[in-house]
Formats: structure tokens, C-alpha cells, sequence
């Protein structure tokens, strides 16, 4: 067989491999769960990327179980099933999406006994807070949650510093360094928390991705285990990183915020590379 030849056997030899692990844990007894990214992975900015639309759908028609696993704490999870379907996805539901909002809501939750909240973020934030029983405050806080908030300017920051220079303790809800946009790259959530965690001489735990607790929230939501999860996504810092660190099967999806060159440059190798979510078309 020629070189052409090899290559073909090979790809479908890959492609049949990607479809054994989407459909079956470790114990062979049942398909697994995707885990799935959202911005640069299912969508970059208000369009969808390559296969997503086709993924879903699939994964519908075979009843296949997913759920979404965001840092993006913006929006609520009925906004985030909105949002998907304006773009032409079927079948999202709002209890398909975990967020870092949650996340960071749960943690503080069950670590710490006090409620009382200053919010810079938007409605995801705040509801996931609610939620979970916390008061929304401008003065005497006890916790300052900082999610993405395009609307924020320096007065809110400043007003923030000075909570925390009181005795208000500092709750990232992620550490991106910055999203992937339609048109290129936008300040993440992280590049805040980092000023602010310079201004105030404080460290924020660390809760979204790549770190345990967000996920550690989710699989206890969704009552999964770690192999019974496939992680996917665009970003090999956090969603690549999470999954390589906690023992969960990995996907990287070529075209978000990383590429094929940055595995060797940063040193984080997924168990699996996709330059589109059609290739995990042949799951089906």
C-alpha cells in the first residue's frame, strides 16, 4: 500500500478510535458524556463553529448525554440556551450549562458561612448567587465576585479595591486571560481578577477551569464520575488542562483560542486533536 494509502487507513483508524471512547467509559458499559466547551469551541462570539450544529443533533438523535461546561459567567442558563438556538442550534436546554458563576457560587457556599456579596458580572452572576442564598450589597460585603462584565469601568473597580482593602475577600469566578471573539480576542475575565488581586494584595481561590472545583460541581450535579466524561474544547489551558490534570479523556478542537503549535509550545498535549466537531461525527 502507498504512502496515500497509509494515510487514509490511518485517519479512519483514528476516526474509529475517537468513535470507541465517545461511546463507551473505560468500563465499556455505557456511552460517555461530553463535556463540552462553549466559546471557540461551540461558537465564537454569534457564530457557530465548523460541526457544531451537525454534532448536536446527533448527539439528540442518539440520545447521546452531554452537558456544557463554561468559565463564561455572563449569562444565565436559560440566556446561554438562547443564545445557542438564535444561532440555529435545537434541543438546548437551559439545564444543559454549568458555569463558572455556579461554580464560584457553590464553592464560597460550602467553604465559608457569610452571604453578603458585591457583584461585578451580569445576570449569570447574580443569579447563580441568589440561588444559592447570598445577599447582593454595595457596602459591608463579605465577598467581592468578579465575573465578566463588559459594562464595568473604573469607578466599579475602584469601588471594589476598597471593599477588599475593608475585609471583603476577592471571588474570581475564572482565570481566562481572554476569549475568542468573531473578530479576534476579547479581555477575559482573569486579566481582571489579577488587577484587582494586585491592588488589593489578595489571591482569588481558583475555581473555573482549569482548576478542580468547577468541575467538581458539575459531575455532582450531573451525578458522573470522572471516566464517564470526555472533555472537549478550543483552549489548552483551561479546558485541555482541567481534564489532563483530573484524570478525564481530552479533545482539543483546532480554530478557538489555540493551535496545533501551541501544544508544543506550552506543553500540554490533549489525548485527542480535531480541527472540526464533525470528526466526532463518526461516533454515529
Amino acid at each position: 500500500m502507498g504512502i496515500k494509502g497509509k494515510g487514509v487507513v490511518d485517519k479512519w483508524l483514528v476516526h474509529m478510535f475517537i468513535a470507541l471512547i465517545l461511546r463507551y467509559n473505560k468500563s465499556g458499559d455505557r456511552m460517555k458524556t461530553l463535556c463540552l466547551d462553549l466559546d471557540g469551541t461551540m461558537y465564537r462570539g454569534n457564530q457557530r463553529m465548523p460541526g457544531g450544529k451537525e454534532l448536536m443533533d446527533a448527539l439528540h438523535e442518539r440520545k447521546q448525554p452531554y452537558f456544557f461546561l463554561t468559565n463564561n459567567s455572563k449569562r444565565t442558563r436559560e440566556q446561554n440556551a438562547r443564545h445557542m438556538r438564535k444561532m440555529g442550534y435545537t434541543g438546548i436546554k437551559a439545564q444543559d450549562f454549568f458555569t463558572s458563576a455556579m461554580a464560584a457560587a457553590l464553592y464560597v457556599k460550602e467553604h465559608f458561612t457569610k452571604r453578603r456579596a458585591f457583584v461585578i458580572g451580569e445576570d449569570g452572576l447574580k443569579e447563580a448567587l441568589l440561588e444559592q442564598g447570598f445577599v447582593l450589597c454595595e457596602e459591608s460585603c463579605d465577598f467581592v465576585f468578579v465575573g465578566l462584565n463588559q459594562q464595568a469601568d473604573y469607578q466599579t473597580y475602584s469601588k471594589a479595591v476598597n471593599l477588599l482593602h475593608q475585609g471583603a475577600m476577592l471571588i474570581g469566578t475564572n482565570h481566562d486571560r481572554m476569549l475568542a471573539q468573531s473578530n479576534g480576542f476579547a479581555l477575559g475575565n482573569g486579566s481582571v481578577v489579577a488587577m484587582l488581586e494586585y491592588a488589593s494584595n489578595q489571591k482569588s481561590p481558583c475555581i473555573g477551569k482549569p482548576y478542580a472545583p468547577i468541575l467538581t460541581e458539575a459531575l455532582a450535579m450531573y451525578h458522573l464520575n470522572k471516566d464517564e466524561i470526555l472533555m472537549v474544547g478550543d483552549n489548552l489551558e483551561t479546558d485541555i488542562r482541567l481534564g489532563l490534570e483530573q484524570g478525564v479523556e481530552t479533545v482539543l478542537v483546532l480554530g478557538g483560542v489555540h493551535d496545533q503549535e501551541d501544544v508544543e509550545r506550552l506543553n500540554i498535549h490533549p489525548d485527542h486533536i480535531i480541527h472540526d466537531l464533525r470528526e466526532l461525527l463518526v461516533a454515529f
